[in-house]
């Protein structure tokens, strides 16, 4: 077999023929990140975990022989072992499979040392909001199966898309360094991946029911096809629904995932992954905190729609929660094609594609005018739902804002051994991707509901060209090349010796219009503006690291690397047109770990600190002189802090694990808050929704065969939520309760098993992230100032889940 000439074609085979055969084992509850954690090699799709794909064959004979998998696995899976020299953490499936139902990834790395994590449903269904070390989520790569999902023209990550619990093998998180071969553009602060199970070799059917207060129903299936020749497969649907905590309105998520393995031979395999969602949810508000005080902690979008064009008709309804939508489809397709060319070469291939069409809505005012002038703002339509079009008469519509994005990519790498103690990893990640956003104008019906809640018909037009009116309509294509090589050197048992470097090369080129089609001047002021963009930015990133193996038990090591982010396309686009240079300069980092590792029969634990330079973080900014939104840029910033975790077998059936973050994020100098908007005096102030101190301990029983249960307590301290420091938050603590039985099977039903979540098991309210960060000034002048928002902590609530096993 030529293998270094067929792997394409057997790429092109597999997608041909895969689609005959999805199955997954139901009984596959094992621990898949530490079995793959005993090999030697690790892919993608296999593992989140693949920090140790370059090792050297000397450290692959040594894990071999000294690596147990009874360690692998931690603090009931809140920790693994790691040899990384760096800050890596790994959530395995023994945690994964005890969480709620429903959860996403954010909720389930909310323990890993550095993370500071937030979600306004802990049904999973509301997204999640996180950050590590001071880096908000736009700032972390994340990879699934290993393909990107950060958003390629803002960087953002939307979690409810992806994945079921039932489905997920394990996550990682890096803290500060991502691997070099990692496919991301705009990883300034770490990088996050999950794997999704591999199918096992048995055929059969998994089923999961769960129940919940505000109405939370789910329903999970799972088709296994086990071995069908040398393929194997699974096959998962879920609906999931819920209806929110405060306000009206309710969320509604199907998804479908699959993953096939095509075993080729004992050197040669190929898999394919699918993860499709969709979603018709109503978005949760972001309160301040004088909202708060003034209508109580279930206070949200108005819940009744007033007739009428009065103004406390346009304020009700402009804030009318039928309008407060998020319908969003996206899938991704990836495969992983793992080759060995010959006994010193493997060449790992993943290609990928990306789709995802949808958006959010929210309410607009529109004036009707009889006046045939295509003027924004303006239209010869009845938006107040009376019948007739009166001059001067006010409406509130339906403003959809939305985004179409196409992205296929595929990075292919090479790991070359030159004897027992030198290894070396090289290759390419080439993406490019194409993005269209809009915000749209959209009729609403007489009970204010969207027309059409997709924004693709029922426009308000313009009266004589007839087109939609548009606040902007915006179109980019995003262009990634990356080429990287890293270098493993064990020249003995005891020392690994790691260095490279990575050349990044991002363009962004397209068009922005605001106001498009606007064409004549009225009270609002707003024409039509354009401009197009054509631009580039590249950087070299080195890494390099160094670990010591003092024993069996005991390791140090130290890392460092350059990361590098070019400006989102809404960045570049706004700033061009608002002739704003000052933040289209690319983001960087430069990140240091230095830490301890000791792995004991009964304690383990994990210490690091950490330190970090960042350069040129872009933040929304507001001119006064144009009415238009761009993005300035905060110069400098240090990150510096203390992170650990710790594992404990107390007994043979309880297990106890705690982890803790300092974390001090400090802005270096003043920021620019623009034409008329002044310097505001942020030298020495804390980074908004950075918290100073976050601690999390776990104790677990498990006795092998029937009961287990999970107690958590979580306490993060207080959050400002304005660069100035102004406006601060107090801290708060929670629990959260886990507990299931596993049944004996009987008859058709296999492994059967009941669980019970309890989540936030005290009742505790507090504001639990900062949603909109503000420039607050403290003293009149030109300082342009509004009020942070934030999210709210969900009050108690309770799942019951009831799942088995057809085979």
């Amino acid at each position: 077999m030529k293998r270094n000439h067929l792997s394409m074609a057997i790429a092109v085979a597999f997608c041909m023929a895969a689609g005959s055969s999805w199955a997954q084992d139901a009984a596959n509850q094992t621990d898949q990140a530490a079995a793959a954690a005993a090999t030697t090699q690790r892919s993608a799709s296999s593992t989140s975990n693949t920090t140790t794909s370059n090792d050297t064959k000397r450290v692959q004979q040594l894990n071999t022989v000294s690596v147990q998998a009874q360690t692998l696995s931690l603090g009931g899976g809140l920790m693994s072992v790691q040899t990384a020299p760096k800050s890596v953490s790994t959530i395995t499936r023994d945690a994964i499979i005890q969480a709620s139902p429903g959860a996403n990834f954010t909720q389930m790395i909310a323990t890993i040392p550095g993370v500071n994590s937030a979600t306004d449903d802990v049904t999973g269904l509301a997204n999640g909001h996180y950050s590590i070390r001071g880096f908000d989520s736009s700032d972390i790569g994340m990879t699934l199966n290993g393909a990107p999902i950060t958003d390629s023209g803002s960087y953002s990550v939307y979690a409810t898309e992806y994945g079921d619990t039932e489905n997920m093998g394990d996550i990682t998180v890096l803290q500060g360094i991502p691997d070099i071969d990692m496919p991301d553009s705009g990883a300034s602060g770490g990088h996050i991946g999950w794997a999704t199970i591999d199918p096992t070799h048995t055929a059969g059917l998994d089923f999961t029911q769960s129940w919940g207060n505000n109405d939370y129903r789910r329903t999970f299936l799972r088709l296994n096809t086990g071995d069908t020749g040398p393929v194997r497969s699974w096959l998962s649907y879920s609906t999931n629904s819920a209806d929110k905590w405060r306000g009206s309105g309710d969320m509604d998520v199907t998804k479908v995932d699959g993953k096939s393995i095509w075993t080729i031979n004992d050197d040669n395999s190929i898999s394919a992954s699918l993860q499709y969602n969709r979603e018709n949810n109503i978005n949760y508000r972001s309160l301040t905190k004088a909202q708060v005080a003034q209508n109580g902690y279930d206070y949200d979008y108005t819940q009744t729609w007033m007739p009428g064009s009065s103004a406390a008709a346009i304020a009700n309804n402009t804030y009318y929660y039928g309008l407060r939508t998020n319908p969003f489809r996206s899938y991704l397709f990836s495969m992983d094609g793992e080759f060995k060319l010959a006994d010193s070469l493997r060449l790992s291939v993943v290609p990928y594609f990306w789709y995802g069409n949808g958006g959010g809505g929210a309410g607009a005012t529109v004036t009707e005018s009889t006046l045939q002038a295509d003027r924004f703002g303006y239209a010869d339509q009845d938006v107040n739902g009376d019948g007739k079009v009166i001059n001067n008469t006010k409406g509130v519509v339906y403003s959809y804002s939305a985004a179409t994005t196409y992205r296929p990519g595929v990075i292919a790498k090479f790991n070359q051994d030159f004897g027992l103690n030198n290894s070396l990893e090289y290759g390419v990640w080439y993406e490019r991707s194409r993005k269209s956003q809009a915000d749209v104008y959209g009729q609403v019906d007489s009970a204010g509901n969207p027309a059409d809640p997709w924004g693709n018909s029922a426009f308000i037009t313009f009266p004589v060209s007839g087109l939609p009116q548009k606040v902007y309509d915006e179109y980019t294509t995003t262009e990634i090349k990356k080429g990287f090589v890293t270098d493993n050197w064990t020249p003995n048992d005891q020392w690994t010796f790691t260095g490279g470097v990575s050349y990044l090369w991002t363009n962004r080129s397209g068009y922005v219009w605001e106001y498009p089609g606007s064409v004549a001047p009225g009270s609002f002021g707003k024409l039509q503006n354009f401009t197009d963009v054509d631009k580039n930015w590249n950087k070299f990133l080195p890494t390099a690291g160094i670990k010591f193996q003092l024993d069996e038990r005991n390791q140090f090591f130290i890392g460092t690397g350059k990361t590098f982010r070019a400006p989102p396309n809404t960045v570049l686009l706004l700033n061009t047109l608002d002739n704003q240079k000052q933040a289209n300069a690319p983001e960087t980092a430069w990140n240091t770990d230095l830490g301890y590792r000791f792995y004991g029969d009964a304690l383990s634990a994990s210490l690091d600190v950490y330190h970090s330079n960042y350069n040129n973080k872009q933040e929304s900014a507001y001119d006064e002189a144009t009415g238009y939104t761009y993005y300035t840029s905060i110069h400098r910033m240090h990150m510096d802090g203390f992170s650990g975790e710790l594992s404990y077998k107390i007994a043979k059936d309880w297990t106890a694990y705690t982890s803790y973050t300092y974390t001090k994020a400090q802005i270096v100098g003043s920021i620019d808050g623009g034409s008329g908007d002044g310097i505001y005096p942020t030298d020495g102030k804390t980074m908004p929704d950075t918290a100073r101190n976050i601690g999390n301990v776990s104790l677990g029983y498990d006795d092998g065969s029937h009961l287990w249960a999970n107690l958590q307590a979580r306490v993060t301290s207080s959050l400002y939520g304005d660069y100035m420091n102004t406006e601060r938050v107090g801290g708060f603590t929670t629990f959260n309760l886990s507990a299931g039985y596993r049944f004996n099977s009987w008859e058709l039903l296999k492994n059967p098993y009941v669980k019970l979540n309890v989540l936030n098991l005290t009742d505790r309210k507090a504001f639990s992230y900062v949603s909109s960060a503000q420039f607050l000034a403290v003293a009149s002048g030109s300082l342009y100032a509004s009020s942070p928002t934030y999210g709210l902590l969900q009050p108690r609530a309770f799942m019951v889940t009831f799942g088995t096993s057809f085979n």
